[in-house]
């Protein structure tokens, strides 16, 4: 697995891109699960499938997740995910985030056949980071169409970032000058969910990164209090809700693929 972080004028945009390669041939159970973004998988030879048996597209564009996603993967495969900024895929195609949240829509369905030359060259088994750079110099193109509207509201969600998932909607009112129904109409639209929904999801990821950067994987009840967290019980339910699992069964998946993507 690899992970690149996009260049300094697309930051803004994308958050990283991630290469993952299978050379086995076998099936994989994985899950994807919340973590304030959207995104776009690229593939050209993956077989893969949900928990209810049907069949995914080898390209698809991701819907902001409020919930856990089994997928099902069978013979080996190569893969980019692009990680996109929670406010990009409405900025890129005018379509309202809560619209798509939680779907999975065919690459096909939005750019045609413009994500072929990208297909051919994970089949081709091209270095990953030329593919990137393509990558990197075709979302540059397609952002030099777009005018960035409502600036505010990208402050607002890293506010929301920096603060670790901790601050009030009276903070967020105060921040940004506009009202909570204005605030949670703006984040459904360009983001997909409501503010209050975003800082549980930031705030289960704080905890997540203090998790793996702690010794003491023993210390749930210290580290739920220092993500912000009232009790224990409180992160477990969140934990259970966004991920399907406690957090000690969290602990012991077998291969943490990316900051919300896991084999189980």
């Amino acid at each position: 697995m690899m992970q690149i972080s996009p260049p300094k004028q697309l930051a803004c945009y994308i958050k990283h891109y991630i290469f993952l390669e299978n050379p086995e041939n076998d099936s994989k159970n994985m899950r994807l699960f919340a973590d304030g973004n959207t995104g776009l998988i690229i593939s050209a030879d993956m077989n893969i499938h949900d928990s209810m048996e049907k069949n995914l597209p080898l390209s698809f564009f991701y819907g902001q997740p409020t919930h856990y996603k089994d997928l099902i993967t069978k013979g080996s495969f190569s893969l980019l995910a692009v990680v996109f900024q929670p406010y990009f895929f409405n900025l890129l195609f005018n379509v309202a985030a809560k619209e798509i949240k939680n779907e999975i829509i065919a690459a096909t369905d939005i750019l045609k056949d413009q994500l072929i030359p990208f297909q051919e060259s994970l089949y081709n088994k091209e270095d990953p980071l030329s593919i990137i750079n393509a990558l990197n110099a075709y979302f540059l193109k397609l952002i030099s169409k777009k005018e960035t509207s409502d600036l505010w509201l990208i402050k607002a969600q890293q506010y929301l970032l920096q603060n670790k998932g901790t601050t009030s909607l009276k903070d967020l009112e105060h921040f940004t000058g506009y009202s909570e129904r204005h605030l949670e109409r703006k984040f459904e639209s360009h983001i997909g969910i409501s503010p209050k929904k975003y800082n549980t999801i930031i705030r289960l990821h704080h905890f997540l990164s203090l998790m793996k950067n702690d010794t003491d994987k023993t210390n749930m009840t210290g580290l739920s209090y220092e993500a912000g967290y009232s009790d224990q019980s409180h992160l477990i339910k969140d934990f259970k809700n966004m991920i399907g699992l406690t957090p000690s069964q969290y602990l012991k998946t077998k291969n943490k693929l990316a900051v919300n993507f896991i084999e189980l």
